[in-house]
């Protein structure tokens, strides 16, 4: 796993609180339409169904009030881009926790609407300051949430590929935080610079070993739009194919990403 070594970026945490909500009362409004034959039907997510994936994403917020259950670690020793190098581990622990919820919650909106209000409850109680022992060590809840508007957003545009029609919105503080984290995570997989990954209006970093840039148009220029990042980061679509429906572009020798991606999936 890649070591976070750099972790300057921060988060406003009354910011990344309300896109955590806000991305949630999104998906909860995009449920009350779903039918049963939309819930029964297939995602991009290695045999979840839509009623799965729907409950995975209250799974992934309900990791909150699991980890406030756990003692508190004694000290703060990682950070939200040490996160995304640590999901993978888990992967069959998690899917089978998600089958066996979305069998429990037959009532998906009912579901939501415990899982808002567990999440405002406890985020009235707990500080931002408080540490929770997590998969990627231990982290304050503010650091901790920021993962969470991760989760639903990568995972809101799995439901809306899933869904034909389906154009469930995007928290902008909660697009934004998750484009910065993934591409932070690049930086930290592939440190350097000698390339220049643009993903506008919210990130750039420089990465890749090489020639580092110092002024001037960079030889190396990868640039995409977030979403297009998104997939590419977590294995939603191949870099090749990026490039053939020219999702991104990218110009210098450096400026293949194709070894380095997904980052997580």
């Amino acid at each position: 796993m890649p070591t976070a070594k750099k972790r300057t970026r921060t988060y406003d945490p009354v910011k990344i609180r309300s896109a955590v909500l806000g991305q949630l009362a999104h998906v909860q409004e995009a449920v009350r339409g779903l039918t049963p034959e939309q819930l029964a039907l297939p995602t991009r997510l290695g045999g979840w169904t839509v009623r799965e994936l729907v409950a995975h994403m209250g799974m992934a917020l309900t990791a909150v009030e699991r980890s406030l259950g756990l003692p508190e670690p004694a000290k703060q020793d990682a950070a939200p881009l040490d996160w995304p190098f640590a999901t993978s581990a888990n992967s069959s622990a998690i899917d089978e926790f998600t089958r066996r919820v979305a069998g429990q919650h037959p009532d998906l909106e009912a579901y939501l609407a415990d899982v808002e209000d567990s999440l405002r409850t406890l985020l009235a109680e707990h500080p931002g300051t408080r540490l929770l022992a997590t998969n990627a060590g231990a982290l304050p809840l503010a650091d901790y949430l920021v993962t969470r508007a991760v989760e639903l957003v990568v995972h809101t545009d799995d439901l809306n590929a899933a869904v034909p029609g389906l154009e469930v919105p995007y928290e902008r503080q909660a697009l934004a935080a998750t484009t910065r984290l993934l591409a932070d995570a690049l930086a930290v997989k592939a440190p350097g610079g000698s390339t220049e990954v643009r993903v506008p209006p919210y990130a750039v970093v420089q990465c890749v070993e090489g020639p580092r840039h110092t002024r001037g148009t960079p030889p190396n220029v990868v640039e995409t739009d977030p979403l297009t990042w998104i997939r590419l980061a977590t294995g939603r679509l191949a870099w090749k194919d990026a490039l053939a429906e020219a999702r991104v572009s990218a110009s210098g020798e450096r400026a293949d990403l194709g070894e380095l991606l997904p980052l997580m999936s």
